[in-house]
């Protein structure tokens, strides 16, 4: 018997175009491809496909490419801001201003040929901040994971 409720209540997959329309990124800085689960106001699953085309590869490190963890850490802020805006009940051009990281831990390296899944959960706010818990995987292991705050700001306070 499957659990009808949690299949009703789950949404995805966002194409890119809707992700567009929900992040103000653009290449080479936009680091999410696809969301592939969303269950409102409870979590985000999404999918960055890592080649060897990365403009990062270039320079870290050219005979043995690895993608910065800076960067796997803001393609988890990413997917955080989509769980945000998603949630939102209007958009209103205000922008997620990545405002702290705890308990980074990096498990692995992510190398071209890679698909980097983003998972965001346990979503908490006040006012216009913002906290969850997030993790990296590749297939079923965990390359990174942390705890993210995010602010909601107008463009204006920046």
């Amino acid at each position: 018997m499957t659990d009808t409720t949690q299949e009703a209540s789950t949404v995805g997959p966002l194409q890119i175009r809707r992700i567009l329309d929900l992040l103000p990124h653009r290449y080479p800085f936009l680091l999410i491809d696809r969301v592939l689960g969303y269950v409102p106001r409870t979590s985000l699953t999404a999918l960055k496909n890592v080649t060897m085309n990365e403009p990062f590869f270039q320079g870290h490190f050219p005979e043995n490419p690895v993608m910065p963890g800076v960067l796997v850490l803001e393609a988890l802020a990413q997917a955080g801001a989509l769980l945000i805006s998603l949630n939102l009940e209007e958009n209103d051009n205000s922008l997620f201003i990545f405002t702290g990281i705890d308990k980074a831990r990096f498990r692995r390296p992510v190398v071209p040929g890679d698909q980097l899944i983003l998972n965001c959960w346990d979503i908490r706010h006040r006012r216009n901040f913002f906290k969850m818990t997030c993790d990296a995987r590749v297939g079923d292991q965990v390359v990174a994971q942390a705890g993210l705050a995010a602010a909601l700001v107008s463009p204006d306070e920046i």
